[in-house]
């Protein structure tokens, strides 16, 4: 070896050993600042795939049980729960600091939060979801530097028409002026017809993922009498999302609704198999016409049968439920 080449050899034999003495202080690659997408799987902030399993908590219409629902559904052995909130237009509003408690209790007990506003269910004016990306606004000192265990679902089952480009424009308008905010949590869409017409995310779910500047926006279908009736219908509404290349989960479900069947053996089966996240409603305080859907006998209260399926069941929560990475 000629003295020049000997000397090239020596210098990138130096660098290269500099470079693996710092490797070991460098930051991961995976690693982020918070929940974030990649083709149709949702990551956590440590880089794991992250699969939703938890239920529904109606915190705004039960605001004093917080600090006994949220241990009492801790102990199913959940990684995420879906909070109830209201911006005050139809029900008593959640201000700032309360979401901050929220975020704080639910994360002393290793739980990721998807806070969404109830006050826009089923309806179709774009004044309602408007009025939801306000409410987020005003309150995201609460989830700005949360993105690692916060993610926001934008209005509960806005849109109640089988619509579903009525449904993309409102989205298209409401997701760039969260960003222009400064909000980056990962955000969550319910899909149109009150949550149960998936062919909405189908037809118009890419262009809805188009309009983030992040491209961190998740989809999902809240399967009952229509979405969720059978294991076919189950399995090619989840298959039908993912084909696109969109994250998906089952943002509520039940085992019956209205008078009609829903197969949630199905949702947690094929959930399962697709790594799908499913949160199941809810975890008490029904209308009494409704009280079926309660997954417990009150806040702290012992499991129903539904709550023993969520929970105990075949692909149920005590099965299948992996922390996020952060806890």
């Amino acid at each position: 070896m000629n003295m020049t080449l000997r000397r090239g050899f020596l210098v990138t034999l130096a660098a290269l050993l500099f470079f693996v003495g710092i490797g070991s202080t460098l930051p991961k690659a995976s690693a982020a600042s918070g929940f974030y997408v990649n083709g149709t799987k949702l990551y956590d902030s440590t880089g794991k795939p992250f699969v939703m399993r938890g239920v529904n908590h109606a915190h705004s219409w039960y605001k004093n049980d917080l600090y006994t629902a949220i241990p009492a559904i801790a102990r199913t052995g959940a990684n995420t729960v879906r909070i109830v909130l209201s911006n005050g237009s139809q029900y008593t509003k959640d201000d700032l600091n309360s979401v901050k408690n929220i975020i704080s209790l639910v994360s002393q007990f290793k739980m990721v939060a998807v806070l969404e506003v109830h006050d826009a269910t089923g309806k179709d004016d774009t004044a309602s979801l408007d009025n939801a990306v306000n409410y987020w606004i005003s309150i995201k000192d609460a989830l700005i530097g949360k993105e690692d265990r916060v993610i926001v679902n934008i209005a509960n089952e806005w849109y109640g028409s089988w619509n579903g480009s009525g449904w993309a424009n409102g989205y298209k308008a409401a997701i760039p002026k969260l960003r222009n905010a400064g909000i980056k949590n990962t955000l969550m869409v319910d899909c149109a017809g009150w949550g149960q017409y998936p062919q909405s995310i189908v037809d118009y779910g890419t262009s809805v993922f188009a309009a983030d500047t992040l491209k961190n926006t998740i989809f999902s279908i809240h399967m009952y009498e229509y979405a969720g009736k059978d294991a076919a219908t189950v399995k090619a509404n989840m298959e039908n999302v993912l084909a696109k290349g969109l994250v998906l989960i089952i943002g509520e479900f039940g085992g019956y609704h209205q008078g009609a069947d829903v197969d949630e053996t199905a949702i947690m089966k094929y959930g399962q198999e697709k790594g799908v996240g499913w949160l199941a409603w809810s975890w008490y305080g029904n209308s009494s016409d409704l009280s079926y859907l309660d997954l417990a006998t009150g806040p702290a209260g012992s499991l129903t049968s539904w709550g023993n399926t969520v929970v105990n069941g075949a692909n149920g929560i005590k099965l299948t439920s992996v922390k996020a990475g952060i806890y």
